[in-house]
């Protein structure tokens, strides 16, 4: 099977208790099954992109189970290793109107962070690829996933396979500190970034809000040229969030290259699930950057994806591209399809 796209990255189980209870009142969960690479992955093999995800799942019916998710969505699982004695979990409890979300990771000494190596054919994973994608969030897993990390960017870049990293800063994995030594060299020669550093920004990770903090054009173009110029990155994409509640934000997407940045429409929506929506935006660059390189094109395919995500339960963008395309086009929004 010829691999178009490639990521790795650690799948997880999601426990959230029904009916937007919270989890100190919950008597039972809902379980669904996500992972920043592996959502990425799911919408990129729902658009028709071959595609292969990589991790290590333990060798029981839990991982089986991972496994099964994803070879519902027609991934390439071939590469799974089958290795160590857990799953890793994370609890989500959803929130509404005034009451903010909440995530419980409950991933260590999972599988994917015991997993070395040398247990991954790079080779057979790599076969006929033509995109390598991954996440800050699996560089702050352990030394294991960063070495592997590091073997995958090195074969992708040895076959002229293009690659990208979506930043996806965590708090609760890893120090801003410690985010910023491991990422920043693997952000070398990338073709993709997805989120930025400030590379002037000192202190604590300062979490920027594009709807109080009136970020223009020009913030941007001064920080992506100097991520650009420092680590010879094609292109830097990331979204705009303006958070009204947890029920109710917006969402515009900026993409730069070459000096020049460009913007989607807005979109405002309400929220049923947050989770998941940046790795559809991701997904949506992906998927048009595989095509060609118009960026206007590609920036507005990427914020429709992610604005979508956000009305569909679980992790992934369970998506077509005619769903995207509508909604771009404003065609027929809300009304029932018949």
């Amino acid at each position: 099977m010829r691999n178009r796209f490639v990521s790795f990255g650690e799948i997880m189980g999601r426990l959230s208790p029904p009916n937007n209870e919270r989890i100190v009142q919950a008597n039972s969960f809902n379980i669904n099954y996500g992972g920043a690479e592996a959502n990425t992955s799911v919408m990129l093999s729902n658009l028709g992109i071959e595609t292969c995800f990589f991790t290590a799942v333990p060798n029981n019916l839990v991982g089986e189970a991972a496994v099964n998710y994803l070879n519902r969505y027609k991934i390439n699982t071939k590469n799974i290793v089958k290795s160590g004695e857990r799953l890793g979990l994370y609890y989500l409890e959803c929130g509404n109107s005034i009451r903010s979300s909440r995530v419980i990771y409950d991933r260590k000494n999972s599988a994917v962070t015991e997993c070395e190596v040398e247990k991954y054919d790079f080779e057979s994973i790599f076969e006929g690829a033509e995109w390598f994608h991954f996440t800050g969030i699996t560089a702050a897993l352990g030394k294991n996933c960063v070495k592997v990390l590091k073997k995958a960017i090195e074969v992708a870049k040895s076959k002229g396979i293009k690659i990208s990293i979506d930043l996806n800063y965590r708090k609760q994995l890893w120090s801003y500190d410690e985010f910023k030594r491991v990422v920043m060299p693997l952000l070398k020669d990338v073709d993709l970034c997805i989120g930025w550093i400030d590379l002037n920004q000192t202190g604590d990770f300062k979490m920027l809000n594009a709807a109080k903090d009136n970020l223009d054009d020009e913030y941007f173009k001064s920080v992506f040229s100097k991520m650009c110029n420092q680590f010879n990155i094609k292109y830097i994409a990331t979204t705009l969030r303006e958070t009204f509640s947890s029920s109710e934000n917006a969402l515009t997407g900026i993409i730069y290259k070459d000096g020049k940045i460009v913007k989607s429409k807005r979109y405002n929506f309400g929220i049923i699930d947050r989770v998941g929506a940046g790795d559809a935006f991701a997904a949506g660059l992906i998927y048009k950057l595989l095509e060609d390189d118009n960026i206007k094109d590609t920036v507005e395919f990427a914020t429709a994806a992610s604005a979508i995500k956000h009305t569909i339960l679980g992790d992934s963008n369970i998506v077509s591209k005619d769903e995207i395309m509508d909604l771009i086009g404003n065609s027929s929004v809300g009304e029932v399809k018949r």
